[in-house]
């Protein structure tokens, strides 16, 4: 299964969904939207296996590792979004979204959008912080992220993290 998601920087989001297991083939870069295909955002375009990470997980992931419960002035960089590849998934995903929201009891910005196109990053800034944990950006950005991913989700977690 395939799917995408920004929110943040796509350094944060892609370190953060290369520790998970039964998540692979982690791509970060530039995402749109087909209600606005000419706008991109940093995202990342992830694919997992369903029987070993559920969908809901990966959302509600996804919804503690960034701003997703309040607009700021970066949203023209970072749109708190889950994009899907077909029209077919909206649905389901607008649901776990509206349930996982409903369930950690707070309004959330994040939006269910059908993709358009997806720009992978330049190689240089690919795998940002497994090249190098130690950049001042991992460590005061990255690494809080994979603090709270290891308190609150430790169990879908790979044994390296």
């Amino acid at each position: 299964m395939k799917i995408g998601l920004g929110g943040g920087c796509h350094w944060c989001t892609e370190a953060v969904f290369k520790a998970v297991n039964g998540v692979h083939n982690v791509r970060q870069g530039y995402i749109s939207a087909k209600k606005s295909p000419d706008q991109f955002f940093e995202g990342i375009i992830l694919e997992y296996n369903p029987e070993l990470v559920k969908l809901e997980d990966l959302i509600l992931i996804h919804l503690k590792t960034h701003q997703s419960m309040k607009d700021h002035s970066m949203r023209h960089k970072y749109r708190s979004a889950v994009y899907v590849f077909h029209k077919m998934d909206l649905e389901k995903n607008s649901k776990a979204l509206k349930i996982i929201s409903n369930s950690i009891g707070a309004k959330i910005v994040t939006k269910v959008l059908e993709l358009a196109s997806f720009e992978e990053s330049r190689p240089e800034i690919r795998n940002y912080y497994q090249t190098d944990p130690q950049r001042p950006f991992c460590t005061k950005y990255i690494k809080p992220k994979l603090d709270l991913l290891f308190k609150e989700f430790k169990g879908l977690l790979e044994e390296q993290c």
